[in-house]
């Protein structure tokens, strides 16, 4: 059971990381800073305890949290 919640901004974001979208494209498409966009996927690394956005991809896949 998982003890943390991905919220819908963190979903967004990753949902766009999948489409091979850089930094500033997410954060033009969200209407957020790059800043922002950082800040999501540092929080989504931590709460996965991994240490990349490859790794927190993959997790977020397995765990059924975001789809290819």
């Amino acid at each position: 059971m998982k003890n943390w919640i991905l919220t819908n901004r963190e979903k967004q974001v990753f949902d766009l990381l999948i489409l091979n979208k850089s930094t500033t494209e997410i954060a033009d498409a969200l209407g957020i800073s790059v800043k922002t966009v950082r800040n999501h996927v540092s929080n989504v690394m931590q709460k996965l305890g991994v240490k990349g956005r490859a790794q927190a991809i993959v997790e977020l896949i397995r765990l059924n949290e975001i789809k290819l």
